[in-house]
């Protein structure tokens, strides 16, 4: 599977706050699958395949009955905790259209708040609730409650141990905010983001302030999966499926001393580039799930795109933001600015860059990076590029 399936579909719906979308939480799903599969040029009964990751409600037998799709030989969803599955439903829908079990394959991720409860709330859809479980029993204790606690413990070792300052937190946010500047669609759209008030916002759990912190949102995003062969004959400038890579590491919610301060990437890292025949300068754009800023920092580390003693630097001095960045980052704004799709809407934005269609378009994109969730396992990235 090394550039045998591609993107020529994507759509989404309008990103709502949380609580405000109009729309049920399958309705939402149906939009941007009805979206994509228009702008891939197909009908909704081309379609025989769907997948996602953490969607227990809109399933596949559902959708193909309010989509009217003809037949449905494929479905999938990866396990795992939350959106460290992203790029692995790409490797999914990669590996069905790639074998021949299935033409056209949907991948999309729909979530409503507003209407099923709050990821980021303790009790909420984070996995808490009246009786804990599994690694949740201990850590509750503790008071560790919500992926704020899980992800700040992780990002607190890290900065200990590398001695990063909070300034390179803030480096991730502010170029989050500045490239939904140029995004309509985001919804930090026409409301900027200083140094000062980013230091001077409330803390949630140390080391993040408020806008180290995703916003939880209403609102779907879905692609469109086929053959690269097939791709040839649909309108759109395809973004091949190069690599995509899933990896190891402790159980969602466990920790230990050996890789506290981790992401969790460096097998991810290691199959990726590998699979791709390519690094990480060969990346001429990148986008990172930021459910919050700090695993962010280490799975660039743990990517290969600077050492941990030199992060900060990295990342510093507006290294991140706009299209003529030393890496351009979130070009869309990413989860903190333009909307927390379960970090889903980075595919779509990877494929506008390819497509040379993003409102933060950089030039010349030939490999486009999604990194899902970081911190969580099993993690897993996908690597897009030009059609050939």
């Amino acid at each position: 599977m090394h550039g045998t399936a591609a993107v020529v579909g994507i759509g989404e719906s309008t990103y709502y706050k949380r609580g405000e979308s109009p729309y049920t939480e399958f309705q939402l799903a149906c939009l941007a699958i009805q979206r994509a599969v228009a702008d891939a040029g197909l009908a909704l009964a081309d379609v025989d395949g769907f997948v996602s990751f953490m969607d227990q409600r809109n399933g596949p037998l559902r959708l193909a009955r309010a989509l009217g799709l003809k037949e449905l030989r494929w479905t999938g969803i990866p396990w795992a905790g939350g959106g460290n599955s992203m790029a692995a439903a790409m490797q999914i829908a990669d590996a069905a259209v790639t074998s021949g079990h299935a033409r056209h394959v949907v991948v999309f991720r729909a979530l409503a708040q507003g209407q099923y409860g709050r990821f980021g709330q303790a009790g909420g859809g984070g996995g808490g609730g009246a009786y804990m479980g599994g690694p949740f029993a201990w850590n509750g204790t503790y008071g560790i409650l919500t992926p704020a606690h899980q992800c700040a413990l992780q990002t607190a070792r890290f900065m200990h141990d590398h001695g990063i300052s909070q300034e390179a937190l803030c480096e991730i946010a502010l170029a989050c905010y500045a490239n939904a500047q140029r995004n309509p669609r985001a919804l930090r759209y026409g409301k900027t983001l200083t140094r000062e008030q980013y230091h001077a916002s409330r803390w949630i759990v140390h080391p993040f302030h408020l806008y180290d912190c995703c916003p939880e949102n209403d609102g779907a995003a879905a692609v469109v999966v086929t053959t690269a062969e097939r791709a040839r004959d649909l309108p759109h400038r395809a973004a091949t499926i190069v690599a995509a890579a899933s990896g190891i590491g402790p159980q969602y919610g466990t920790y230990d001393v050996a890789t506290l301060g981790s992401a969790h990437y460096r097998q991810v890292a290691k199959h990726l580039w590998e699979q791709a025949g390519c690094g990480p300068p060969d990346v001429d754009v990148a986008q990172f799930y930021e459910n919050f800023t700090g695993p962010v920092l280490m799975a660039l580390c743990e990517l290969g795109f600077a050492p941990p003693d030199g992060i900060e630097e990295f990342v510093s001095g507006g290294r991140l933001a706009g299209p003529d960045a030393a890496l351009p980052f979130n070009t869309s704004g990413g989860n903190i600015g333009e909307a927390y799709i379960h970090g889903f809407e980075m595919v779509n934005e990877s494929v506008r860059q390819v497509r040379g269609e993003s409102t933060c378009q950089v030039a010349h994109v030939e490999r486009a990076l999604v990194v899902a969730g970081p911190g969580y396992c099993p993690g897993s990235a996908v690597l897009f590029g030009a059609p050939a």
